[in-house]
């Protein structure tokens, strides 16, 4: 395991998550206007906040479960890509940061991963 660039995933994903944040707050936003949009924003950045914690620590099971917390963003920005030409610029963000970020987090796993014993002949 080398600690540079563990530590340089950490940054990365948690990099990709803002970007992440910052795109669906800016698709709510264009999607449902100003006050209602940083409402909706703010219920939409809800399942990131759990694992938020465990990344800023860099504790290694956290990155695993943090994979699946990204799926609704995935969801909602290949639908809204497609379905909503008004958004279409902020949802295909919203896409790409989910998948930069999960692509992140599972190269941080890789990278993490303890090495196995080596088995005796």
């Amino acid at each position: 395991m080398n600690p540079q660039t563990a530590k340089r995933l950490n940054r990365f994903v948690l990099l990709s998550l803002g970007v992440l944040a910052v795109s669906v707050m800016a698709a709510a936003i264009v999607t449902a206007g100003m006050p209602r949009g940083l409402w909706l924003g703010g219920l939409l950045l809800l399942p990131l906040l759990p694992p938020l914690p465990g990344l800023v620590k860099g504790r290694r099971r956290t990155f695993a479960w943090a994979t699946l917390c990204l799926t609704p963003y995935f969801v909602y920005g290949l639908t809204e890509s497609i379905a909503n030409p008004d958004i279409r610029i902020a949802a295909a963000v919203v896409l790409f940061a989910s998948l930069a970020s999960f692509v992140a987090l599972v190269a941080y796993l890789r990278v993490t991963r303890p090495s196995a014993p080596v088995a005796a002949e």
